[in-house]
């Protein structure tokens, strides 16, 4: 069957980078959500353990109970809120606030400008008194930047607001808190890291999405795709393959069916606009849900060793082509 490698090599030299921007492993918090963006939740909890990461970030509970012993703490982004000493979870509006119990530990989210989730400005004071008032365990303020991976100076305008919420929630005295809103853009584009954690998503696995006008910083992917044969065959000329025999075989050629498809998540594209592997072997008329074609007998071939090259091609981004690689196809790391 389809197997993913993870090259823990290339992980670590990411990690590494990473480190390096903010000055300390114990300030970078793992995003591990959506299945470690595919790769896999627990090869990458385990692995960051080994480098000495002790912070990550899950999107869901049942996300943050997979990888429970491997981190000292857990910033849970949309999960029912529970009492536990390693877990603390998002809010990220003033109703979910005012139901939170107050033995849990909470990081309120605050709306400087991406208008996605979060308290909005003009509510912080408000929440701060609510805080205060019910005594709740208010451990960490956050934010989100909307443009931190595109030319311009948004970056800095969304800074600046975080910085009028830092200093109000420092002058509410609500106890001790830790702030963060780096992304990997952020991250990437910063001089001088100066918060308390960064939380670090797609450049651990390798991918920097910034314009090429910023100082760029070597990432080496993480993922690779890889193919098994199932069955070859010898064509003549003028025959055709697949679904709607859209490939004609222009000469008699060797033509072998490889175990993936879009039932894998590999995405179906456009038999006219063929992707071509890493191995540079066109892909032959329409993907299927289980199989594709190539002109090759070889025994196993990389489909993908770049998720941000592939996605150039299918005009999206490499987090979608990672997230979208079936939780089923076997993980190896090597």
């Amino acid at each position: 069957m389809a197997t993913i490698k993870i090259n823990k090599e290339n992980f670590f030299h990411n990690l590494n980078q990473i480190v390096l921007k903010t000055g300390s492993v114990d300030k970078v918090a793992v995003v591990l959500k959506d299945n470690a963006y595919g790769h896999g939740l627990k090869i990458m909890a385990e692995l960051s353990q080994e480098f000495g990461i002790r912070q990550a970030v899950v999107i869901s509970s049942e996300e943050a109970m997979q990888i429970y012993p491997y981190f000292d703490h857990i910033l849970v982004l949309n999960g029912t809120p529970i009492a536990d000493e390693k877990l603390s979870f998002a809010i990220v509006d003033m109703e979910a606030l005012e139901a939170v119990g107050s033995g849990i530990q909470i990081e309120l989210k605050v709306d400087t400008g991406m208008h996605r989730n979060g308290i909005m400005m003009k509510d912080l004071e408000k929440a701060l008194r609510i805080i205060k008032l019910r005594n709740l365990n208010l451990i960490g303020v956050m934010t989100h930047f909307r443009s931190a991976d595109m030319l311009g100076s948004e970056l800095y305008w969304q800074q600046k607001n975080f910085e009028e919420v830092k200093r109000k929630v420092q002058e509410s005295k609500c106890g001790e808190v830790r702030f963060h809103s780096h992304n990997s853009a952020a991250i990437l584009r910063s001089k001088q890291f100066d918060e308390d954690i960064a939380r670090a998503g797609i450049a651990i696995y390798g991918h920097n999405e910034l314009p090429e006008a910023y100082d760029t910083i070597q990432l080496k992917p993480v993922l690779s795709l890889w193919a098994q044969r199932t069955s070859t065959r010898v064509l003549k000329k003028g025959q055709r393959v697949g679904y709607g025999g859209d490939f004609v075989v222009p000469e008699r050629m060797m033509v072998s069916t490889y175990d993936l498809g879009y039932g894998d998540g590999w995405r179906r594209g456009e038999s006219e606009d063929p992707y071509m592997t890493a191995e540079g072997l066109p892909i032959l008329g329409r993907v299927s849900m289980d199989f594709i074609s190539l002109a090759t007998d070889k025994k196993s071939v990389c489909i993908m060793d770049d998720a941000k090259a592939a996605a150039r091609h299918f005009g999206t981004i490499s987090y979608e082509m990672t997230t979208m690689l079936s939780p089923s196809i076997k993980r190896v790391v090597i």
